[in-house]
């Protein structure tokens, strides 16, 4: 296929910003330039160089491997074809990267395609030496891969190799706070005391990252008095960042550290090699079971040694002896390979795995006991609506409790409730007033508030009357609750009576708590059922008992409201539950703001107050207030 040279300004700009993409390696960016730009834009060449998009690709040097680096089922399928078809799995990029180091930097995500590269030959040795000498090995310590680091190393991968900035594998096993990622590169024999060219060891990054396990496994197997080029200590460091586990663990390594040098004879119990072999062996228990299973875990001195030989134990044959002594107080020349495996004759118990695995808090003697805590009791998680019961209006608007503010155009300068327009045609506001935007409010706000207007143009919309807001209460409740009578009577036209909050509360526990007898005479006329259970079994008798509503209580016990009924905590209504205190609660809700609406006339509000005087008596003013409680409380003292 002919290439024709980029002319005009328009294919020139064009084929250098898709030469730039593919130099970058942005596949999405490469198909929308061919997609969308110049007709034949991927044929051509810039006029420079005359180099064309494959003269690129191809001298970046990545093989198909290189594309199959990403945790999918069809790219694992793909890296399999590819491997099977004879892809080369030690290929290596221009820049010096090898594929399997490529794919160990995402090998958390990445893991059966590394191991496949594995299987397939790859070089577990592997590193990417042109720029950093970071070693496949590294970048899957990093990540705190343990299938794949465990599967470099049983293939020969080196655990000592450095980077070139003086970093081997156990330091990027510190940096990820692998805990068991570094115990198993101890049981392949990874030196834990390397400093590199910040004079840091890997316990400096162990404190820095706050894993306790690993400071301690650390400090164990290595100089905790080390000091980096600032001259601090791994204790230090971790200090430093406030990590109180790390602290403590390094504090007793150093304490330990101190004995250890002043202490002349100690035996194998805590020497290095002693300590990597005793790694090695919970690494390789599966193989050694198996080796000595025909001898019921039990060896000589011959076979104990040929055995660990072949498996490649990282230990001496002069210390194996050592060890098989160790084992043989009772001289019948035998092994036992459980026994081995634990350390239990061979390693003092600090140093043990067994330790990191099954750390348990022993209790002090004589200490004080502690208290038992009671039962834990789970406290009830705020019901909301779930998104599912709320869905958003057809045209996009909000949710039906969210209804729209009602504004009233009339000039205010010109008009108002004392001096109306004589005709509507007279009020021409509407011509000079700008119209005000849409504002959406809480519908249960505009039933607190007495909003008549903003109810009448939702309902006209088309909202129901049952809508309820994000804690299950509809506009009947909410009336209920503020004791409108008026609302409630407007409401009962449409709204369901026997509708039910989050608590299943209905209208009428929640009139019958507030006391308000007229509102709960309307509901039971209306069909609200008296005998309504809540959610631990609570009636409106009871809440009308809580409330100290004498008239209530008794229009419901007349009612059929049954008077044995009983709680889930078995209250029964005659043994009420009033304390001082108690029922009065502090209103926290919130009132918002009105923006425009009619004013009730002085007429009206002077009618109102009569009209709240003429249900109670005239020692009071408003019914509000608790007066008659406090008279009676006075009454008793």
């Amino acid at each position: 296929m002919s290439c024709a040279v980029a002319t005009g300004r328009l294919q020139v700009l064009q084929i250098y910003r898709l030469l730039q993409w593919i130099h970058k390696g942005e596949k999405d960016e490469i198909q929308k330039m061919v997609k969308l730009g110049v007709k034949n834009l991927i044929n051509l060449t810039e006029p420079q160089e005359g180099l064309g998009v494959l003269h690129l690709a191809v001298s970046a040097n990545n093989g198909v491997l290189f594309y199959c680096s990403y945790p999918t089922k069809r790219h694992a399928r793909c890296l399999e074809l590819a491997l099977k078809n004879g892809a080369d799995p030690n290929n290596i990029s221009c820049s010096g990267v090898h594929v399997l180091s490529m794919m160990c930097e995402k090998a958390n995500e990445c893991t059966p395609l590394c191991l496949a590269l594995l299987d397939a030959g790859a070089d577990p040795n592997a590193a990417n030496e042109q720029t950093t000498g970071v070693t496949a090995l590294m970048e899957a310590a990093k990540t705190g891969s343990l299938p794949v680091v465990r599967q470099i190393l049983r293939r020969g991968g080196n655990p000592n190799t450095l980077d070139q900035n003086g970093y081997n594998a156990v330091h990027y096993a510190a940096l990820s706070g692998c805990f068991e990622v570094i115990m198993v590169l101890s049981g392949f024999a990874a030196d834990m005391s390397v400093i590199n060219m910040d004079n840091c060891t890997p316990l400096h990054y162990a404190a820095a990252a706050g894993n306790a396990l690993s400071c301690k496994f650390l400090a164990q197997r290595c100089n905790p008095k080390v000091k980096n080029k600032e001259g601090l200590l791994a204790r230090q460091i971790a200090k430093d960042f406030g990590l109180k586990a790390a602290i403590k663990e390094l504090k007793k390594a150093e304490r330990a550290f101190g004995k250890s040098k002043k202490s002349t004879g100690g035996g194998m119990m805590s020497d290095l090699w002693a300590l990597t072999l005793h790694d090695w062996s919970n690494e390789y228990q599966a193989e050694l079971v198996e080796a000595f299973r025909d001898q019921f875990g039990n060896a000589d001195l011959d076979t104990f040694m040929s055995v660990l030989e072949n498996l490649g134990a990282p230990v001496e044959p002069d210390q194996l002896e050592m060890v098989f002594s160790a084992h043989n107080k009772k001289g019948e020349g035998l092994i036992n390979v459980n026994d081995f495996v634990k350390g239990t004759k061979y390693i003092k118990k600090v140093f043990r795995l067994t330790g990191y695995t099954t750390q348990k808090k022993k209790k002090e003697k004589g200490a004080k006991k502690k208290k038992k805590k009671g039962p834990f009791v789970l406290p009830i998680p705020i019901c909301t609506l779930v998104p599912e019961l709320k869905p958003r209006r057809p045209d996009g608007g909000p949710p039906h409790f969210m209804i729209e503010k009602y504004h009233n155009l009339t000039d205010v300068r010109r008009f108002d409730n004392e001096h109306p327009p004589l005709h509507p045609i007279v009020n021409d506001s509407w011509w000079y007033i700008e119209k005000p935007n849409k504002v959406y409010i809480n519908i249960n706000y505009c039933v607190r508030n007495g909003d008549l207007e903003s109810l009448d143009l939702a309902f006209n919309d088309g909202v129901p009357v049952d809508a309820q807001d994000e804690f299950y209460k509809t506009p009947l409740m909410e009336a209920c609750i503020s004791g409108n009578y008026e609302l409630v009577q407007y409401l009962l036209e449409k709204a369901e009576v026997n509708m039910c909050d989050q608590f299943f509360w209905t209208p009428l526990h929640h009139a019958a708590n507030g006391g308000y007898l007229e509102i709960v005479e309307l509901l039971v006329n209306a069909g609200a059922d008296v005998n309504a259970k809540a959610l631990n079994d609570g009636t409106p008798l009871m809440r009308a008992i809580e409330s100290s509503s004498f008239s209530c209580v008794e229009f419901l016990i007349n009612s059929g409201a049954k008077v044995y009924s009983e709680t889930k905590k078995s209250i029964i209504l005659h043994n009420t539950r009033i304390t001082t205190g108690k029922t009065n609660t502090e209103d926290i809700s919130f009132v918002p703001k009105t923006v425009w609406g009619e004013l009730p006339t002085t007429s009206q509000l002077m009618s109102n107050i009569a009209r709240r005087k003429g249900r109670i008596t005239l020692e009071v003013d408003f019914d509000d207030l608790l007066i008659p409680f406090s008279q009676r409380f006075q009454r008793r003292i």
